[in-house]
């Protein structure tokens, strides 16, 4: 192509025989009109969900602890002048009342962390593990804490009035499971206090490990609804969508950010080949 008859494709700035430069992303802000693909973002305010998971688990150990003082038996006791002993020597309500709290509590943690992985689908990791495991062992220290007082009452007025002989129920309470004082400061809960948690936090991490998706977030699947080259998608080639919309031809842009540009922007040229030698070169007039 002669000088005379300058390249459309090339700015007036590159010489002739160069290699035009491709499109490049102006800077700043588009030109009105220009359609502009919104930046993606990570999802906000992630510490008042968690939280707000840790404060919702733990409440719901006010029901599950009705339950298991509905569950777990009352222990046969017998008034003496010394206090309360058991009715039998070796009594199986106790046993009883600990493997209902255990249940409960697997259950529990796994139930848990079903609902949290298929409600919070959208905020799934490790900041959901540990408000996840937080919440389920709030959940058993209330529940223990609240099934242990139904009936405890009731239990103490007979302790304290009624005549020697007199044979009532003792209140479910746990033999396999408390809270303990580290260096006799810090309370640490143990036994099967801390079976939710643990249920939880397994049950979680499973579902991540079987997760097919890497950030463990639903993501569009190539090809299918969703996917920007999905037919009838907008943007798509066939999808009818806006010019510049995204998987629009001619639009270049860095990834997860702004991409702009005249739609039907022509794709910049090859370079010329070198002229084989002795062959005759452009006329010049």
């Amino acid at each position: 192509m002669s000088p005379d008859t300058p390249d459309p494709h090339r700015p007036a700035d590159t010489p002739a025989g160069a290699a035009p430069t491709p499109h490049a992303v102006p800077a700043g802000p588009p030109p009105s009109g220009w359609p502009v693909q919104p930046v993606q973002q990570r999802p906000r305010h992630t510490r008042a969900v968690a939280a707000g998971l840790v404060l919702g688990l733990t409440a719901s150990g006010v029901p599950l602890g009705l339950l298991w003082a509905a569950l777990a038996p009352d222990t046969p006791v017998l008034k003496t002048a010394e206090g309360a002993v058991y009715a039998q020597p070796q009594p199986e309500q106790p046993i009883a009342a600990d493997g209902w709290f255990s249940l409960l509590g697997i259950g529990f943690g796994v139930l848990a962390a079903i609902a949290v992985w298929t409600l919070l689908r959208r905020r799934r990791g490790p900041v959901n593990l540990v408000a996840l495991t937080v919440g389920a062992l709030g959940a058993a220290l209330v529940a223990w804490q609240v099934g242990r007082r139904v009936g405890l009452a009731g239990y103490q007025r007979l302790l304290d009035t009624a005549p020697a002989g007199t044979p009532f129920g003792k209140p479910a309470d746990l033999r396999a499971g408390g809270i303990d004082r580290l260096f006799g400061v810090l309370p640490v809960p143990y036994g099967n206090l801390l079976l939710a948690a643990f249920a939880a936090a397994v049950t979680y991490t499973l579902l991540a490990g079987w997760s097919r998706w890497p950030s463990l977030r639903p993501e569009p699947e190539p090809g299918g609804p969703g996917w920007p080259d999905a037919p009838g998608a907008v943007g798509a080639p066939d999808g009818g969508g806006p010019p510049g919309a995204a998987g629009t031809p001619g639009e270049v842009g860095p990834a997860g950010g702004v991409s702009w540009g005249p739609a039907g922007t022509p794709a910049p040229t090859a370079a010329p080949e070198p002229p084989a030698p002795g062959a005759a070169g452009p006329t010049r007039g």
